[in-house]
């Protein structure tokens, strides 16, 4: 009955929508926000190709978006379907002129892109993925290592299945297929720290252990194969009811930043560009993409993570203002630095992509 009792009114909740008002963001001084690319249902992951054509995946439409600037006046033109038909096609990276789509199933690549998006090629298959679709939307990139990188996540919500919480990592064909990091429930972003070129991810913790655990995670790996705990351990102390049993929580890497409680952390992105003020250079950005199932809702925002070294020293919002008493404007996915220096920040509830630029 609990569960019940809890889960109908944030779905109902949840499906309130109101129209979005930037009026509404709050930001440190001198930043903005303004929408830079509008009507992209469901927009999710995001990429940059070569001669600046931004790149959308979604989870639900099947859709992945090609967005241009055709006339070169630094505003995007209207966005146009690239592709179609798709199964969760959430995942996206580009590399040398071609663009990757991790789907559902498989991980496809197509060549010379950006100067097919009119007729896309046919693509390249290069990895064979699971099909379940629960946490079956994948996050995809590559590390400064050249190798890409794709996200397992479990196919439930707690269970212990060979081969699913993992974040693994392959040669650009498909080849060489191995275990970058285990223990992962569900991890839908990931960067690389400038300088030590340390993958950092978000987790997404289980549910229905009440509204205040466990938290997300912000997770460090310096190495691969180490193990992040789940379904064993959460954020590096909590045993579960069902599997704490048969390992302690002394036998994982503990998170490098607890977060919020079901606050859906995704995105997450060091900030490589020079617009910004130097103390926003070199720190890690969060999306917080909001809690679905929390009495009092959490998230929907976007995180500053400060970081010294290999220590996470202070995690404050920078931009806020998606929820509010009224209901839900928006939900933080992606994010990525343009050439400029400015972030986008992709947000499948407002089918939008907003630019964050910094202007004292």
């Amino acid at each position: 009955m609990r569960l019940i009792v809890v889960a109908l009114p944030m779905l109902f909740w949840c499906g309130w929508i109101r129209a979005a008002d930037l009026s509404d963001i709050r930001l440190p001084a001198g930043f903005r926000i303004e929408i830079a690319v509008d009507d992209v249902t469901n927009a999710r992951s995001m990429a940059l190709g070569d001669q600046g054509t931004l790149f959308i995946g979604t989870r639900r439409s099947g859709r992945v978006y090609a967005v241009t600037d055709r006339d070169g006046d630094g505003r995007f033109d209207p966005p146009r379907v690239l592709l179609n038909g798709l199964r969760m096609p959430n995942g996206i990276a580009f590399r040398q002129g071609a663009l990757y789509v991790a789907e559902n199933h498989r991980i496809v690549r197509y060549d010379r892109i950006e100067q097919q998006l009119e007729r896309p090629p046919e693509p390249a298959v290069l990895a064979r993925l699971p099909t379940e679709t629960h946490h079956g939307w994948r996050y995809l990139a590559f590390g400064p290592d050249e190798r890409l990188y794709v996200a397992i996540g479990a196919p439930c919500n707690i269970c212990d299945e060979p081969g699913f919480g993992t974040i693994v990592r392959m040669q650009a064909d498909g080849s060489e297929r191995e275990v970058m990091a285990a223990g992962v429930r569900n991890s839908v972003g990931f960067d690389w720290q400038p300088g030590s070129a340390v993958l950092w991810f978000s987790d997404n913790g289980r549910d229905w252990l009440g509204d205040d655990l466990p938290p997300d995670e912000l997770n460090r790996a310096p190495e691969s194969g180490m193990h992040f705990g789940y379904p064993y351990c959460h954020a590096g102390e909590i045993p579960d009811p069902l599997y704490g049993r048969e390992r302690p929580c002394d036998q994982f890497m503990p998170p490098a930043l607890k977060l919020g409680a079901h606050v859906a952390a995704l995105g997450v992105r060091f900030y490589t560009g020079e617009q910004f003020p130097a103390d926003y250079q070199g720190q890690l950005f969060i999306a917080e993409h909001g809690s679905w199932n929390r009495t009092v809702p959490d998230g929907y925002r976007i995180g500053l993570a400060r970081i010294e070294g290999d220590q996470v020293t202070s995690y404050t919002p920078f931009a806020e203002g998606w929820l509010s008493p009224d209901g839900v404007t928006g939900r933080p996915v992606d994010l990525l630095v343009m050439p400029d220096g400015s972030l986008l920040v992709s947000d499948d509830h407002a089918g939008v992509v907003y630019r964050i630029s910094y202007n004292p």
